[in-house]
């Protein structure tokens, strides 16, 4: 493990039983909360960012919107908040897609991503993939290209890589952590 892992790690508090009986939820505000991991986080993000070619920063709500857009300054590229159905004026793109139980949206302006960015997705949490999958599907339907996913931390027991392997068509997962 590296010397950036440990600290991550150690600043990723888990909570028994939240938000139901059995789940064990992975907390991050204590991270966020010490400016030398929130940095150290940020700069690790923006490198991938910068290695990607990326030209645009999108986070997912919400926790992908507090990562995603200090990535964004640091590797001196745009953001775009992709947020759920009915949050955002305007004319949007909207995709569905499925949860465990039931469906979701979310969507993004119709004119922030263009035919000539290249999007990373930033999260903090990797877990079944669905919302990662469904802005994938967002960014191509943009015109944009897909530059990668990264995110903090990769929940492998719920297996979201293989999920998103095709809608990534080989551009790159990167997770920080994995647990």
């Amino acid at each position: 493990m590296t010397d950036i892992q440990e600290l991550l790690l150690s600043r990723i508090r888990d909570v028994a039983d939240y938000p139901e009986p059995g789940v064990m939820f992975k907390d991050i505000t204590p991270l966020l909360a010490d400016p030398a991991a929130f940095t150290a986080l940020t700069d690790e993000l923006a490198g991938i960012a910068q290695r990607t070619g990326a030209t645009k920063v999108v986070g997912l709500e919400a926790r992908g919107f507090i990562l995603g857009a200090p990535v964004a300054v640091r590797a001196g590229v745009g953001f775009v908040p992709v947020r759920k159905a009915g949050k955002l004026p305007g004319a949007t793109l909207r995709q569905a897609y499925d949860l465990e139980y039931g469906s979701a949206e979310i969507e993004v302006h119709a004119e922030d991503l263009t035919g000539g960015d290249r999007v990373l997705v930033v999260d903090d949490v990797l877990a079944t993939g669905g919302t990662a999958e469904a802005s994938l599907e967002l960014i191509r339907r943009s015109g944009a290209e897909v530059a990668g996913v990264a995110v903090l931390m990769e929940l492998a027991f719920l297996d979201g890589r293989t999920r998103l392997a095709r809608a990534l068509a080989g551009a790159p997962l990167e997770a920080l952590l994995t647990v």
